[in-house]
């Protein structure tokens, strides 16, 4: 399930609609009071404050359609977001693995590789395409998979 290149480092993509640990995944989870199709759109819904706006960004009919309409939108998007917007990603997911067995299993399968979000233009959430990005997105599901050991 995982492209790795060596066997202490996982790489997966953010976007890929088919793995279960992406945020673009079609995996649905409630948190503050609404339905998610998907950790994207829950992420994208977040960056603003108008509640109307979220409702739309929730309803899109994909993530990528919630990345969309959230840029389409951006001169809204809250003013803490900066600060906030890695707390937001997280519980997100947390919610999404408490929801999803089958990608909890998964993401425990992983052992304690190394997970790496592989984007060659993301060096916040990936690693960038010279491999030196934050990789906030695996950081965030290697901390995810430590809490979930402690408690299962």
């Amino acid at each position: 399930m995982f492209n790795s290149n060596n066997s202490d480092i996982s790489y997966l993509s953010r976007s890929d609609t088919h793995h279960p640990l992406a945020s673009y995944a079609s995996n649905s989870f409630e948190l503050d009071g609404g339905q998610w199709p998907t950790v994207e759109h829950y992420y994208q819904a977040m960056k603003f404050t108008d509640t109307a706006l979220r409702e739309q960004i929730r309803c899109t009919e994909n993530p990528l359609s919630a990345v969309k309409l959230a840029d389409k939108n951006k001169r809204h998007i809250r003013n803490d977001w900066k600060k906030i917007k890695r707390t937001i990603m997280t519980r997100g997911l947390y919610i999404m693995f408490r929801t999803h067995t089958a990608a909890t299993q998964l993401l425990l399968a992983s052992g304690n590789n190394k997970l790496v979000e592989k984007s060659q233009y993301d060096y916040y959430w990936g690693c960038g395409r010279d491999l030196r990005g934050e990789n906030i997105y695996g950081e965030i599901l290697m901390e995810i998979r430590e809490k979930l050991k402690e408690n299962p």
